[in-house]
């Protein structure tokens, strides 16, 4: 469940992420209350009410809960009270997912379904689930070790039991994996870093101390034995291509791999990615399949498919400014933007957010605000035109790093809206420069570089600003694996 009792929040991560999903509660229904002409502040708080929906949220199971949630929330509680009477009056529906009733109910139904299964090893935000499960996909078990990536995973994957969303040590779960899976598995999907790329006549890189998760990723599958393998992971992992091959030869799987770019399979962005798809030679041998038949079908699955530039990504959304006072990026502003905001777009999507989400339309933005940027990052953002980066002529004179410009050429580089986005990264948590707008002066938002991965505009990235960014630009664009999805199910 999303919410566990009060009384059992011990860790001081436990009570932040609490706090802030009721945050995002009061935030959405005073937000709805604006779009509806709903006067929040006159509503008085209906007890009875209130009761009964903190139940069904799950956080409370008796009148004596409500003292601990008091002194956790303090004056959010009130707010909360208000939030509650009121979607408790309406025929609303956008709190959903932070009812552990309904997901109760989502999970029941999920048990039941005979979809294909997988384990998701490294799962971060969830990108790489998130498109196994646009095709039809259950998960049976996710794993990764970054807290708020989970909670974003936990919260946009409401039929997924939490109890199959575990943190922790890979070693711990991939050693006592009979304590987790008890079904056949059909696919196994992850990502697992690897630190060493070793050349292939030195030592091997599953025999590298650095590359313990990568070793546990083959004992998982070695342990599970699912028909199918797909294992994304950086193109300088090529260097060690044979060796991963090797690897999964020895425990009873054919592997082939191949580089693949985002923008082939309709994602707004170059986003070149090395993919392994191994088949279970048991299995592969009773129906005839081959990874390289199936990596065939993958590359005619994608040969029509439309391709969409950064510009397709951008479109409407709300404009911004980024802030120019140090440490607030955090609040919300009209100008630089909110957490949480009214989408003044809805119904006039273009065909790539129309792809992106489904042909879905949303009541709401969600993680669209600018970063701070000093008066001198301000300025070469302006000046720079698009493609243009830091070794520019025009900024010469302003640029803070011109004397390290052979190491940090691309520090600064404007996008160019007419073309695939650059590959969207992790490291915008530090600065963004890399990923400036190309028509306002300011970087990309978090909500425009999950637009760009792909991301559909309702999945909610928790945690601290910076810390979106990193999610984000961690994972696998759902678009993207979503067509591995489709050529694996059609040969289950």
């Amino acid at each position: 469940m999303l919410f566990k009792n009060v009384n059992k929040l011990t860790e001081k991560n436990e009570k932040k992420f609490f706090i802030e999903k009721i945050n995002i509660i009061n935030e959405l229904v005073k937000k709805y209350c604006l779009k509806e002409n709903i006067d929040f502040n006159a509503v008085v708080a209906d007890e009875d009410r209130v009761f009964a929906e903190l139940v069904k949220i799950g956080f409370i199971e008796n009148k004596e809960d409500i003292g601990t949630a008091r002194k956790i929330l303090g004056r959010e509680f009130d707010v909360l009270r208000k939030s509650l009477t009121i979607y408790s009056q309406q025929n609303w529906q956008f709190l959903n997912k932070f009812y552990n009733s309904y997901r109760q109910e989502e999970q029941t139904k999920s048990s039941k379904s005979d979809k294909p299964k997988i384990i998701d090893l490294f799962c971060g935000a969830g990108g790489f689930s998130l498109g196994f499960i646009q095709e039809g996909y259950k998960v049976e078990l996710a794993n990764d070790i970054e807290p708020v990536a989970l909670e974003t995973y936990k919260y946009n994957h409401p039929d997924i039991s939490t109890d199959k969303i575990l943190s922790g040590d890979i070693k711990e779960i991939v050693n006592n994996i009979d304590n987790h899976v008890d079904t056949d598995i059909d696919v196994i999907i992850g990502g697992p870093p690897c630190q060493s790329f070793s050349s292939a006549n030195q030592q091997r890189v599953i025999d590298d101390p650095r590359n313990v998760l990568y070793t546990y990723y083959v004992k998982a599958v070695e342990k599970i034995q699912p028909k199918f393998v797909l294992m994304e992971n950086v193109r300088g992992m090529i260097k060690v291509a044979d060796q991963v091959v090797e690897d999964f030869n020895r425990i009873g799987y054919d592997v082939e791999y191949r580089l693949f770019d985002s923008s082939e399979f309709s994602v707004a962005q170059k986003r070149v990615r090395l993919l392994y798809i191994g088949v279970n030679r048991v299995y592969a041998k009773k129906h005839n399949i081959t990874p390289s038949q199936l990596m065939k079908e993958v590359e005619s699955e994608i040969k029509n498919k439309p391709r969409y530039v950064l510009k397709d990504a951008l479109e409407n959304i709300k404009p911004l400014e980024c802030p120019t006072i140090k440490n607030t990026t955090e609040i919300d502003c009209e100008l630089s933007g909110k957490k949480i905001d009214i989408n003044i777009y809805k119904n006039k999507s273009n065909d790539y957010m129309k792809l992106v989400n489904n042909n879905k339309e949303f009541d709401f933005t969600f993680n669209h605000k600018a970063r701070y940027q000093n008066e001198n990052n301000i300025k070469i953002y302006k000046t720079l035109q698009q493609g243009a980066d830091s070794t520019c002529e025009s900024i010469k004179d302003i640029m803070p790093y011109s004397h390290r410009n052979h190491v940090f050429k691309d520090k600064y580089f404007k996008l160019i809206e007419n073309e695939p986005s650059r590959t969207i990264t992790a490291h915008m948590k530090m600065d963004c420069h890399s990923h400036i707008h190309p028509s306002q002066t300011r970087s990309l938002t978090p909500r425009e570089a999950a637009r760009v991965q792909s991301f559909p505009d309702d999945y909610i990235f928790m945690g601290a600003y910076l810390k979106t960014y990193m999610q984000i630009g961690n994972a696998v664009p759902p678009l993207m694996s979503q067509v591995f999805a489709k050529i694996f199910k059609n040969n289950l």
